[in-house]
């Protein structure tokens, strides 16, 4: 665990205080590591992108950002996704499986190396896939993270992402975890908010914010409303008022998100203009609104980008040597 967690090391032949029979026993049977990196980006600022390639040749996009407070990673749940949003490079490519806790952590190693000399002390679970659609492997991961014996990371520093899954917030807040919830609500109506991500027809808005209300009541841990910002479409002055109105009666914080566009769907972003003259409207009616930096468009950081990338034009990789169990983790042995 001090190896793999706090020195970071990529292989056991770097554990030179365990026996070398051990170390090559351990290269055989338990591979420290099962991704390869397939593609890595880097932009002005700072900002570095991966995609992880895993031995059944699924991949996962991880980012490192740069902030004045540190570096944060963003990582993915899944390999791709199901929820269908009509604005996501991710969607668009379909739904393969999702990641187990190891691969998870994989991608927080990659960052967590890329970040040194600093320390990566931040995450959010934003990347491809729906996080609480991978309920049981993105919680073992930010179990996993919070160990003493790991990094030791603070929850409060931990933000998982939802397109509203109802069942799972509010299993997630009984957990009782101030793990940070963000949701991608992205319109204030569930006309359009079901034209552009089919899950509200399952879960409108009503329900979605009545289980984050449970979630701050447990919790303490106030909201995040992520709002991607579609020129032409969501970024009126009437849409911003309707927000107004929503975080008036559910309080939190309103991270406004301009759009990215995909190839695939016929969203445009949105005029720079447009974007502050909403949060504008946000502001003068009291809300608490930010505009997220456009870190890494240089590097495909939109959503499921560089995998659909290296999908088209990379080559296969290359998996040698024994090839790791793709089964669940096994049990961890009882305390004794």
């Amino acid at each position: 665990m001090h190896w793999a967690y706090k020195r970071l090391a990529r292989s056991y032949d770097e554990m030179t205080d365990l026996p070398k029979g051990l170390r090559e026993q351990l290269g055989a049977e338990l591979p420290l590591g099962e991704a390869q990196v397939a593609m890595e980006q880097e932009a002005e600022g700072g900002v570095r992108k991966a995609l992880l390639v895993y031995p059944d040749h699924g991949s996962a996009e991880t980012v490192l950002l740069p902030y004045r407070f540190g570096p944060s990673t963003c990582v993915s749940s899944q390999v791709g996704c199901r929820q269908g949003c009509r604005f996501c490079a991710t969607g668009a490519s379909g739904f393969t499986r999702s990641l187990r806790i190891g691969e998870i952590v994989e991608q927080f190693l990659w960052a967590a190396r890329a970040a040194l000399p600093q320390e990566l002390r931040r995450l959010v679970m934003m990347g491809a896939g729906e996080p609480l659609d991978n309920y049981d492997g993105v919680l073992g991961f930010l179990r996993r993270l919070h160990h003493e014996d790991t990094f030791g990371i603070s929850y409060r520093h931990m933000t998982v992402s939802t397109v509203g899954l109802v069942p799972e917030i509010l299993r997630l807040a009984e957990e009782g975890l101030p793990i940070n919830l963000a949701l991608s609500l992205h319109a204030t109506t569930d006309e359009l908010r079901s034209q552009i991500m089919p899950e509200n027809r399952r879960y409108p808005i009503a329900d979605v914010l009545a289980a984050t209300d449970a979630y701050f009541a447990r919790t303490g841990r106030r909201v995040t409303y992520e709002f991607l910002l579609i020129g032409g479409l969501n970024d009126g002055d009437d849409e911003a008022e309707r927000l107004a109105d929503i975080v008036a009666a559910h309080p939190g914080h309103v991270n406004l998100i301009p759009l990215n566009p995909v190839q695939e769907f016929p969203y445009d972003a949105p005029e720079r203009q447009r974007v502050l003259a909403f949060q504008q409207t946000l502001q003068a009616r009291g809300v608490n609104a930010t505009v997220r930096r456009t870190l890494g468009q240089e590097v495909d950081a939109a959503c499921g980008q560089l995998r659909r990338r290296y999908d088209k034009h990379g080559a296969p990789v290359d998996f040698r040597g024994p090839r790791p169990l793709l089964g669940p983790e096994p049990p961890r042995p009882s305390p004794r």
